[in-house]
């Protein structure tokens, strides 16, 4: 098998490398391919010749975003579409990555992939579009994903909200978090293995939610990482008004990766997730 992979230095496409090991991965990070030049888009795709494209490239500033619309767009959307065309172009199949953003968050229950989306922030809007433009391609999967956490490659990719909570509890400081946020984490290397599954089941075209079952508040989220290393927690709780960011963030934005069961892969629960990757990092799970 061979797979173009594109944003090769994030956390998810390090971990695509990671799982795709035993394939021949053309990875391409954004100095070395950027997807929104259709032009370049076209000659690697055409150069590489791959079996399955997957696209890890994103413009994930949420806030930034906001007075960046073009640059967003970009890469969420005019990118998603010169892949799209280059992977039909070439009989490949499209893997590409969307986001819980693309709900409003007017919700008590995990969103399927039956309801509207209805996005509210910039950044949500590039990436809707983006799901749509993966159309294009002859076969395409759009994996939903949340609140992404992983090790990062070599290169030192940026590590994550999730990160960050777990080294603040590590040094006993206090842990800002959201406490009306509710999400589905998703552990990068079990978003990299269903990947795999998808591609090699040959399961049927369309949109999944790609994330870890259940649901949890940021702040539940770190209660468990602290219970997990058998430390306490500082927590100091944020609410989405308090924090005052310049783009609105969806408040209940958990997904269900139900249909993604049904195609035969089940996803692990966020707790089994978040404690296999506390034990594979340098943090001691005491």
């Amino acid at each position: 098998m061979r797979v173009l992979l594109t944003g090769a230095r994030g956390l998810l496409g390090a971990a695509i490398v990671r799982e795709f090991h035993d394939a021949d991965v053309q990875a391409f990070g954004h100095d070395q391919l950027d997807v929104g030049d259709e032009a370049a888009v076209a000659d690697a795709v055409e150069t590489t010749r791959p079996d399955v494209v997957i696209n890890c490239a994103a413009y994930n500033d949420v806030d930034r975003a906001e007075h960046e619309a073009a640059a967003a767009l970009r890469v969420n959307a005019i990118g998603v579409l010169a892949l799209a065309r280059a992977a039909r172009r070439a009989g490949a199949l499209l893997v590409h990555y969307s986001t819980d953003f693309v709900f409003d968050g007017e919700t008590d229950r995990p969103y399927t992939e039956e309801d509207l989306p209805n996005p509210r922030s910039l950044y949500a809007t590039s990436k809707l579009l983006g799901d749509w433009f993966a159309r294009d391609a002859t076969r395409a999967y759009v994996l939903r994903v949340d609140s992404l956490f992983g090790h990062p490659g070599p290169n030192g990719a940026r590590r994550g909200s999730l990160a960050t909570i777990v080294d603040r509890i590590r040094s006993g400081a206090e842990v800002p978090v959201f406490i009306d946020r509710t999400v589905s984490p998703s552990y990068t290397t079990d978003v990299a293995h269903a990947t795999r599954a998808v591609v090699a089941d040959e399961a049927p075209p369309g949109i999944y939610h790609c994330v870890n079952a259940g649901v949890a508040s940021w702040a539940q989220i770190a209660e468990e990482a602290a219970r997990l290393m058998g430390l306490p927690l500082r927590m100091k709780p944020l609410t989405l008004e308090s924090a005052r960011l310049s783009a609105p963030r969806p408040r209940y934005c958990a997904l269900s990766p139900a249909k993604l069961a049904g195609a035969g892969i089940v996803m692990p629960t966020w707790q089994d997730a978040l404690k296999r990757y506390l034990s594979q990092s340098l943090i001691p799970n005491r």
